[in-house]
């Protein structure tokens, strides 16, 4: 019989330090873990320390636990106690069962413990408690699954699979087989408990995806995206608002993504195609369909009504929800577009319409800019023609700009102006107009024709709808909120605007109902379009360099611009070595009459070949470390809008074989997500720790 065979050894290397009997008993601290099947491979994980807490305290609260729901996650996903399941509250997911969790024993295929059911581990746990009391071990149980589990000692405890013997089909409950290790309690087991999310949320930012289901290098859903992207932001607020934090200042931002595929493709528009595909290379043209035709149905105005639509319909639904759930939130609203879904934003955001009251503070600023702003700018205007004498003369006639522009000589000289300074007006009047002029005949040019840089009239972007140019016919829906900052990753705004036919973006124009804008893209992003050299196209200027989350350049970047500094250098050095070598074997013997002409014609040469050498002394634009500011317009408050990232090390080695990861690399980037952050939380006065170098 099984009780009379010799007990089998321990396995090499376990402690079997069996305790005296009559040995004090402990009861087990549960913890509350949930099932996930990724790829057909089952995975237990833990909930947060404060989920778990709260889901324990939820369950010894009392027996009748029908309709009793804890939100865990961040408030993202809800546990229904009594039917133990995790229920996500915000995207359709299929349901995850719940354990509390007391024992494990350790998977045959990746070495991750796996829990036992509730039934089982108190059953464990009652044969554990009576052999530390009574000190009877060797204790053997069978498993709901036929499988035995033997309780050596507190520090040893296996579990074994039933084996199969070879003359019989059925298998009976046997020590045969390797062992597993069992644990009792997750303090015993390596896994990591995260402590948990702050639960006050600062900041709430929609994410939009771009072509196809698929989001990243890995295949995963937007959801695990995002989920990726939200977890950075935690690691980044712990990293650079250390001191806000401890302030609380700084709790969160929550982070929701936004799905427009799955409606899209449930419209039947799969069928149709399947109708008409080849039957060849099924796989790739598969992936096509369900990808690339993306760009192409947004440019339908059939299928480009369903996507916006879905869209704002989804983000307005997200964000009454969120309310609902949140009725203490008072933190402002974002929006994030990857890909395709950045331009999707960029159309919905440029076709919003203004409040009534922010109309009517338009039209009373621009009436009383003529009272007050309008001679400020005027004695401006004095300033930059260094005639600030006469500001008080043209104060005193009440002058403001739109009168300036309408003066003549003869009212200037009404005025007292003397001939000089009239010049100058009258010449800067006559510049500014002509600048109007060029500027209205291109495409793109505001409706109102406002004088260029008028702060009254042109200054508020709500009244244009310029950048609508070529945009798809649809009807787009309004949002319940005024964003405050749109941020673009990896998009091709820049190009489809070009392709639409806008070939300038007005300085003066700015999204109707958001007043933030950053375009955000990886320097090997083959997506990716730049947007200031449409807003100012006569300069050449490099985007800002993202700074790395540590506070400084990688390191390859900065040995490349210090090998690009001393080539320029030994360059400009060996040139200048050559030409002195040259000039002093070709120069012939000159007699003592013609010195004086000799070296007037020497000093002239010496002159016209030296003026080459000065412009490759500085270094170029890409070297430089500081650049002078630029006026992009008002597309991001005046600010900057193009932001590119610092390539990797092992990027560098080929852009083209890093091109794909570059246009899905946002989501884990830390640089990324840090620049969000520090836009988002500078709104509400709040900064970094320690400012980044090279940073706005």
């Amino acid at each position: 019989m099984a009780a009379q065979e010799p007990p089998r050894p321990p396995p090499a290397g376990a402690e079997p330090a069996e305790p005296e009997p009559g040995g004090r008993y402990e009861a087990v601290a549960p913890h509350w873990f949930y099932r996930r099947v990724p790829e057909a491979r089952e995975r237990w994980l833990p909930f947060s320390a404060q989920d778990s807490q709260r889901l324990e305290e939820a369950h010894g609260a009392g027996k009748d636990q029908d309709g009793v729901v804890v939100p865990t996650s961040g408030g993202r996903y809800d546990v229904h106690l009594r039917a133990r399941q995790r229920v996500a509250v915000y995207w359709e997911e299929e349901a995850a069962e719940v354990r509390r969790c007391t024992w494990f024993y350790k998977g045959d295929k990746d070495n991750k413990f796996i829990p036992y059911s509730e039934s089982f581990s108190e059953e464990l746990e009652e044969a554990y408690m009576i052999a530390v009391t009574l000190g009877e071990w060797k204790k053997k149980l069978e498993s709901p699954n036929r499988e035995v589990i033997i309780l050596h000692n507190p520090k040893l405890m296996v579990h074994y699979h039933p084996v199969a013997s070879s003359d019989d089909w059925v298998s009976t409950p046997t020590e045969q087989g390797r062992p597993r290790t069992v644990k009792r309690g997750v303090d015993n087991i390596a896994v990591e408990i995260p402590s948990g999310e702050p639960l006050q949320i600062d900041h709430l930012v929609f994410v939009v995806h771009g072509i196809g289901p698929a989001c990243d290098i890995r295949f995963r859903s937007i959801v695990q995206c995002v989920n990726d992207f939200r977890n950075v932001s935690l690691s980044m607020l712990q990293a650079h608002f250390r001191k806000a934090q401890e302030q609380q200042q700084v709790g969160r931002v929550e982070f929701l993504p936004v799905n427009w595929h799955s409606s899209l493709h449930s419209t039947g528009v799969d069928v149709d195609l399947e109708r008409i595909t080849l039957p060849s290379i099924n796989r790739l043209r598969h992936f096509i369909n369900d990808t690339i035709l993306d760009v192409f149905f947004y440019n339908s105005s059939t299928y480009c009504q369903t996507i916006v639509d879905t869209v704002a319909s989804e983000m307005n639904r997200l964000h009454r929800l969120f309310l609902q759930r949140n009725p203490h939130f008072r933190g402002g609203v974002s929006i994030a577009g990857h890909s395709l879904g950045s331009l999707i934003l960029f159309d919905l955001l440029t076709n919003q319409k203004a409040d009534p009251e922010e109309d009517e503070r338009c039209a009373q600023g621009s009436r009383t800019t003529s009272g007050t702003g309008g001679i400020e700018e005027v004695k401006e205007i004095l300033k930059k023609l260094e005639l600030s004498e006469y500001c008080d003369v043209f104060e005193k006639e009440k002058m403001d700009r739109q009168a300036l522009f309408l003066c003549t000589e003869k009212n200037l000289k009404e005025m007292g102006i003397p001939l000089g300074p009239r010049m100058k007006i009258l010449h800067y009047i006559s510049s500014e107009t002509e600048m109007k002029d060029r500027s209205s005949a291109a495409p793109g040019h505001n409706e109102r024709g406002a004088e260029p840089g008028d702060s009254s009239e042109g200054g508020r972007s709500c009244q244009y709808r310029d950048v609508g140019l070529g945009q798809v016919s649809a009807n787009y829906p309004q949002l319940n909120y005024k964003p405050t900052i749109f941020f673009a990753f990896g998009s091709p705004i820049g190009m489809f605007l070009t392709v639409r036919g806008v070939k300038r973006i007005d300085p003066n124009y700015s999204l109707p109902t958001c007043k933030g804008f950053f375009n955000i893209f990886h320097p090997f992003d083959p997506v990716a379009y730049r947007i200031e050299p449409m807003i100012v196209p006569e300069l050449e200027f490099e985007p800002m360099l993202l700074p790395h989350h540590k506070g400084r350049k990688r390191m390859h970047l900065e040995l490349k611009e210090g090998l690009t500094r001393m080539s320029v250098d030994l360059k400009n050095n060996l040139l200048g070595s050559l030409r002195v070598a040259w000039q002093s074997f070709t120069r012939a013997p000159v007699p003592a009459l013609e010195a004086g002409s000799s070296e007037a014609e020497a000093e002239a040469e010496a002159g016209t070949e030296k003026q080459p050498d000065t412009k490759p002394e500085e270094p170029p634009a890409a070297v430089k470390e500081e650049t002078p500011p630029i006026n992009v317009g008002r597309l991001n408050g005046g600010n900057r809008i193009d932001y590119v990232l610092q390539e990797k090390p092992i990027e560098s080695f080929n852009e083209y074989l890093f091109a794909l990861q570059g246009h899905l690399c946002y989501w884990e980037s830390e640089d990324t997500v840090l620049l969000v952050l520090k836009e988002i939380y500078q709104t509400q006065g709040i900064t970094l720790d320690q400012p980044l170098p090279g940073s706005q």
